[in-house]
């Protein structure tokens, strides 16, 4: 007489201890108070498992916050400009806001807004782009590269939209390396002084930061 073979048992979440491919036969090892605690476990290996996520989640949450005020110097005039135009479009020539320039910057970021006398921080490298067409906006990608003080070393991305006009103008902080590492905040823009002649601007920044 042929011997009937078993089918495997498999256990699920929402299930508990059970066949695979069929349904036991009435009486069982699936009737068994085996297979009902093994069912009745597993709301509670599930509450276990949340109340182990909950230390990393609350970890994540967190971290070290900090506020940097610094200003740009934007220097497009002069025999050393700190801005350069890299590219326009036709229509950027008879554009009021200056639609379609492109402009790559290596600007000094300065403790105060005089360049010539406050404690110098680092560079701001990185474009603009005149992306406005009723409207002088520009869309911004830099990085903060910090070459003295206690940041030394370490950098802050910035990519956003600047209306320039705007009395506050907030873009997003987008990465970091060193101590700023994988930083996540905003930073805020106000320009402090502006030559409409040259285009030389002095912009105070305030980086609010989560590191």
């Amino acid at each position: 007489m042929a011997r009937r073979t078993r089918a495997p048992y498999i256990v699920t979440p929402q299930l508990g201890l059970g066949y695979i491919g069929r349904h036991p036969p009435a009486g069982s090892s699936n009737d068994t108070p085996m297979a009902a605690a093994a069912a009745a476990a597993v709301p509670l290996l599930l509450l276990l498992a949340a109340a182990a996520a909950s230390p990393a989640s609350a970890a994540a949450g967190g971290g070290k916050q900090t506020h940097i005020k610094l200003y740009w110097h934007d220097v497009l005039s002069g025999p050393n400009p700190t801005a350069v135009q890299v590219a326009r479009a036709a229509v950027t020539n008879t554009s009021k806001t200056s639609f379609g320039l492109v402009v790559v910057i290596d600007d000094p970021l300065t403790e105060g807004p005089d360049l010539n006398s406050s404690t110098p921080l680092g560079r701001a490298q990185g474009t603009y782009v005149a992306a406005g067409r009723d409207e002088v906006a520009l869309l911004v990608n830099m990085n903060f590269v910090f070459q003295g003080g206690r940041y030394n070393g370490s950098t802050v991305a910035i990519m956003g939209r600047n209306a320039v006009f705007d009395a506050v103008r907030e873009m997003a902080v987008v990465g970091g390396t060193g101590v700023f590492r994988m930083a996540r905040g905003y930073a805020q823009a106000r320009t402090h002084t502006l030559d409409l002649k040259t285009g030389d601007a002095i912009v105070e920044y305030n980086l609010y930061l989560k590191h």
